[in-house]
This record gives structure tokens, C-alpha cells and sequence, in this order.
């Protein structure tokens, strides 16, 4: 949770990192998140909460695995983008994409 308070700090001022979001659920549910999750996204605390797309999926994506994720959280906003994602690299995670509206622990 350390983490995710130094990415909240940082996003602050328009929006927030939904792994910030998540953790912050988590702590106040007294509950933790998966391990090996990567949880990509951001959403805007000035536009009502509306979840941003990932930019640069494929990208991200390959930081995920290099940081040994094996599951990705991500806005269905950025469904639109998988086939951007090479198929080797798509093959080794779990992905789940519940992040449309509220907390998707």
C-alpha cells in the first residue's frame, strides 16, 4: 500500500491512478489486493470520475511483464486497444477488465 500512497500524491491535482483508488478501497475494507496484479488506469476527480483509457497498451503491457505481473486490471475503455498487445505477450497474463464503473477489487 506504500506505493500506491507515493502514486496518489503524484496524481492528485485532475486525476486519480486506479491503483491508488483500489488501494485505498482495499485498506478501508481491510482487505488486500491480489499479488502479481497490475492495475493500469487512471480516473479523473475533476470530471465526476470518469476512468481514462491506457495510453500506449502494448507498452504498459510489456512492463507488466517485465515487473513478473501475471494478472492485468484494466478499464474496459482500453478493450479497444488489445490488438495492439502482440499475441506472445497477451498469452502470459489473466486479464480482467471489471474497471467501467466503481472500486473492481
Amino acid at each position: 500500500i506504500g506505493f500506491a500512497f507515493v502514486v496518489f500524491a503524484r496524481a492528485i491535482a485532475a486525476e486519480l491512478s486506479l491503483v491508488a483508488f483500489v488501494a485505498l478501497c482495499s485498506a478501508a475494507l481491510e482487505r488486500p489486493y491480489q499479488s502479481q496484479l497490475a492495475i493500469l488506469g487512471s480516473m479523473s476527480i475533476v470530471i465526476g470520475g470518469t476512468i481514462n483509457k491506457v495510453e500506449e497498451l502494448a507498452n504498459v503491457w510489456q512492463v507488466c511483464f517485465d515487473a513478473e505481473a501475471k494478472k492485468v486490471l484494466m478499464p474496459m475503455s482500453s478493450a479497444v486497444d488489445i490488438g495492439t498487445v502482440p499475441p506472445e505477450l497477451f498469452t502470459k497474463f489473466q486479464i480482467h477488465l471489471p474497471v467501467a464503473r466503481g472500486c473492481g477489487i
